[in-house]
């Protein structure tokens, strides 16, 4: 039973983590800087489908809630992926203003 909680903690650290970051990634100035926590960001979510898979194999839940779980997740990995393209194209953008372009 220690380790069911155990991974339940782990998954609620990622899952706070992903959040966490992208709003911090919000209050950065530059499109760099905002990158950098959205691939944060990213990467706890990848963190917490790792996590999921885990906790399905092991039998902790459900292939219902399996299943719900990985289609929200896989959705937020979308999500984070284009935000994260976006400010990787505007640090480019801002560059190519930079040389006068």
């Amino acid at each position: 039973m220690d380790e069911k909680f155990g991974m339940i903690s782990q998954m609620r650290r990622a899952a706070i983590s992903i959040a966490s970051n992208i709003a911090e990634g919000t209050s950065r100035k530059t499109a760099k800087d905002q990158s950098h926590f959205s691939t944060i960001s990213y990467s706890s979510t990848i963190e917490l489908l790792n996590d999921l898979i885990i906790a399905n194999d092991l039998n902790f839940l459900t292939s219902e809630l399996y299943s719900i779980g990985r289609e929200r997740i896989e959705k937020q990995t979308l999500l984070i992926a284009g935000l994260r393209k976006s400010q990787q194209k505007s640090k480019f953008l801002g560059f190519l203003n930079f040389l006068n372009f």
